[in-house]
């Protein structure tokens, strides 16, 4: 699987936030929860595999079913819930470990049944849990699966909640990069916000974006929608969106926030458009359900080509 799938050049190589990344390309959250198939999932040629969301204690997310395809769209809508068995089982997985060179992510939230109000207990029970096994981590609060969650990403919570998990990371001999995140359905003015905060909480980069909880524009019927219901979107549809906000950060930034651009990734073309809108790496999961596993080559040949 690794020969036929992976990329090896040189040239490929990131370093980005501290951390060499052997290519640009990554697994997105959301696939592997539990963390159970990075070490198969880095076969198919990727630069680093994101884990989780994880929340404390484990819970079987929302009732099924919870994932749906639009075909005529080339999306998925999901209502998961942060659906894991625990940060302690996870944490028993990453303890086999067997690639060193394998870049890990560790996406970490909260209890469905945690109030917003003491929701940094269980963000820092996660850290703490994965620091020795996780190579950066990522806050979630931007799924809009788990109730009240977004609630999260307003200035003074998301301020409180990234203070205190720095505090806890910068006490550490090798501080771990910290990322954020985000919804695609945030205003240039939260934007704005989500600047202030990375810079006053030095967080080390932005994930742009999550799923969307629009609808506009799909081609399938609104009938079948209506049926589905709720859950965020994600796949073609966000593309768009998400490149807009990752230029939006890029530029009112000046190039200083480091961002890792996701959303509605299916082709080359669409990957080299985030990096030039100003993403640092990029991460795909709905695109990969639809193209298959050898997207990631030809995403990373993509690149080699630009050189």
């Amino acid at each position: 699987m690794r020969r036929n799938f992976t990329v090896k050049d040189q040239r490929l190589e990131r370093k980005v936030f501290g951390l060499t990344f052997p290519n640009p390309v990554g697994l997105a959250a959301g696939f592997d929860k539990d963390g159970k198939h990075y070490e198969a999932m880095s076969a198919l040629g990727f630069g680093f595999i994101e884990i989780g969301t994880v929340t404390p204690v484990g819970q079987p997310g929302n009732p099924q079913p919870r994932l749906f395809r639009l075909p005529a769209d080339e999306a998925l809508i999901n209502r998961m819930g942060f659906n894991n068995e625990g940060v302690d089982a996870l944490m028993e997985r990453l303890k086999g470990r067997k690639s060193g060179s394998l870049i890990i992510g560790g996406n970490i939230g909260k209890n469905k049944v945690t109030p917003n109000e003491q929701a940094g207990r269980d963000y820092a029970i996660c850290f703490e849990a994965l620091f020795p096994y996780v190579d950066y981590f990522v806050v979630n609060v931007s799924s809009p699966n788990t109730p009240n969650l977004r609630d999260l990403q307003e200035k003074g919570p998301l301020t409180e909640l990234l203070t205190a998990l720095q505090h806890l990371n910068k006490q550490k001999p090798n501080p771990k990069p910290m990322l954020l995140k985000i919804a695609p359905d945030l205003t240039d003015g939260q934007l704005d916000d989500i600047l202030e905060i990375a810079a006053a909480t030095q967080l080390d980069g932005v994930i742009a974006t999550n799923t969307t909880i629009s609808r506009d524009g799909l081609k399938t019927d609104s009938a079948a929608l209506e049926a589905i219901g709720a859950g965020g979107l994600s796949g073609k549809p966000v593309k768009k969106r998400s490149t807009e906000v990752i230029e939006y950060l890029h530029k009112k930034s000046q190039g200083k926030l480091t961002i890792i651009g996701v959303g509605g990734i299916a082709t080359a073309a669409d990957a080299l458009e985030k990096l030039k809108a100003g993403a640092a790496l990029v991460q795909v999961y709905s695109g990969l359900v639809y193209e298959g596993p050898a997207m990631v080559k030809r995403i990373n040949k993509a690149i080699l080509a630009t050189l």
